[in-house]
């Protein structure tokens, strides 16, 4: 896998900014133009307004006019495994579709697994057509 991309989340997680949870996160997207794009996770008082670093790193790229990705790396820097939350897997669902999502540890465990296998009913899903109508215009 690409250890770039790898390389990048663990980067970005030092840059995350989580006063509340100490829970430092960071993820980067590959898009299919061979890009990198990355974010730590970014806290707020307000729950709710909190940006996974998933996200971060989705709505980085699509600021920059990609919209076709390759896959999403994602850690915590720790020992164990961290998974995208299920505000994130819709938000990937609906923005970069069937990628491939790289799960991995300070220790060198990695797990891949296809979208479709860690979010395998997404809402919405006939939506989807119409969603990537957008990017052709």
């Amino acid at each position: 896998m690409n250890k770039e991309l790898l390389e990048s989340a663990k980067q970005a997680r030092k840059q995350a900014y989580a006063p509340y949870s100490r829970h430092h996160v960071g993820a980067a997207v590959l898009t299919k133009s061979g890009k990198i794009y990355s974010s730590g996770n970014v806290e707020n008082g307000c729950y709710a307004l909190t940006i996974c670093a998933e996200r971060g790193a989705l709505y980085h790229a699509i600021a920059n006019g990609e919209f076709e990705f390759e896959a999403l790396a994602v850690t915590n820097g720790s020992a164990e495994l961290i998974t995208p939350c299920g505000v994130c897997r819709q938000v990937l669902w609906e923005l970069a579709g069937e990628i491939d999502v790289i799960m991995f540890t300070s220790r060198g465990k990695k797990v891949v697994m296809n979208l479709s296998k860690l979010y395998p009913k997404p809402y919405k899903k006939k939506s989807k057509k119409r969603l990537l109508k957008h990017r052709k215009k």
